[in-house]
């Protein structure tokens, strides 16, 4: 009864914020020694959200569940490591011990999932349980492709939007998922980037706006008897769009992530990651209107994870505690490992600490 009443609550938070406080914010990098790189945001503005970090084995057995009736079951045949929100089933990010990441990433608006069929529901799987499925079974992107032949996805709550899913690994393969008017629609993701609505094709036409875009500073130029001069660093960005809406992101994330140094090693390039989505917290005040802040949050940005797949790692940051965290999968013994749940945040900690001088 309490799980149920949870998750009704869920529903109608989710219903009534995910136009509004839903943001979320992708990208990817590369080492000069192939390490592959991916990160992103998620924001939720509405409430704190309660995330975990999941820890799953080899062999674990699920039962998912739709807002219309049941969903498939099936038996993990690889373990991994994801962070859950609200429900410890409800995996948004993880990297399973092949390398592979998936994420969801909300999508409102756009997307239409296809009509619940009772006698498909070992073929159906909600939004909410996509992620683990993946996560659970494919080593790769291509096997992630030959999986989703014939699975169809629902919503897990009933008018709280569509999400579309980020797929990579560790050879650089990329995909978006979506679904759209009912049938699923299969990207290849070159640029490394996802944000929110619209869609991922619109999203990548509407780069060619930014062609103009260059790092540094322009050149002087001459108008009439005038010589016009940068008035300092910066100056080849302008017209780099700045607000929080979702395309707006997603071209500063583009141009951000095609301009970044070479990093030579995997580590640089996980501290790059986490030093371009800083760029992408959003304070609360950016959300709300007439500086209201019911939820007592000071940011919408809950937590930023980094996710090095050639080396099965994966880092995180959150609201609370901005210290880098590592949890490295070759730790783990899958085949040993007992099914885990345990909080994003393992501990109070002060937001700001004092730093005492001798005289």
């Amino acid at each position: 009864m309490v799980k149920t009443f949870h998750l009704a609550s869920l529903a109608a938070a989710l219903l009534a914020a995910s136009l509004n406080s839903s943001a979320c914010t992708g990208i990817s990098l590369e080492s000069t020694g192939s390490d592959k790189i991916v990160a992103r945001t998620i924001e939720w503005g509405a409430s704190v959200l309660n995330s975990n970090i999941v820890v799953v084995p080899r062999g674990h057995q699920s039962e998912t569940q739709t807002a219309y009736g049941p969903g498939m079951q099936y038996n993990n045949t690889l373990g991994y490591v994801g962070l859950s929100i609200e429900d410890k089933s409800f995996v948004v990010e993880g990297l399973n011990e092949k390398g592979l990441s998936a994420g969801l990433f909300f999508f409102p608006g756009y997307g239409t999932y296809p009509t619940y069929d009772r006698t498909l529901k070992q073929q159906t799987l909600s939004d909410m349980d996509f992620v683990a499925w993946v996560l659970g079974n494919a080593e790769s992107v291509k096997s992630a492709k030959e999986m989703l032949s014939g699975i169809r996805l629902t919503e897990r709550f009933k008018g709280a939007g569509t999400v579309h899913y980020r797929i990579a690994d560790k050879s650089g393969e990329q995909i978006v998922v979506e679904i759209i008017e009912g049938k699923m629609h299969i990207f290849d993701n070159p640029i490394g980037v996802l944000t929110n609505s619209p869609g991922f094709q619109w999203q990548m036409t509407n780069l060619n706006n930014y062609l103009n875009l260059k790092p540094g500073h322009t050149d002087s130029v001459n108008w009439s008897k005038v010589t016009l001069r940068s008035p300092g660093m910066g100056s080849g960005m302008v017209g780099l769009p700045g607000d929080i809406t979702p395309p707006s992101r997603f071209v500063r994330a583009a141009f951000m992530t095609a301009t970044a140094p070479q990093l030579k090693t995997a580590d640089e390039a996980v501290l790059y990651s986490f030093k371009i989505l800083n760029a992408f917290e959003i304070p609360i005040g950016l959300e709300l209107k007439n500086q209201e802040n019911p939820t007592g949050l000071l940011s919408a940005t809950q937590w930023t994870s980094v996710t090095d797949m050639s080396n099965a790692r994966l880092y995180f940051k959150t609201m609370n505690d901005a210290r880098i965290r590592l949890i490295d999968l070759k730790d783990i013994d899958f085949g040993k490992v007992s099914y885990q749940s345990r909080p994003l945040e393992t501990q109070q900690t002060e937001p700001i600490e004092k730093i005492k001088l001798t005289h």
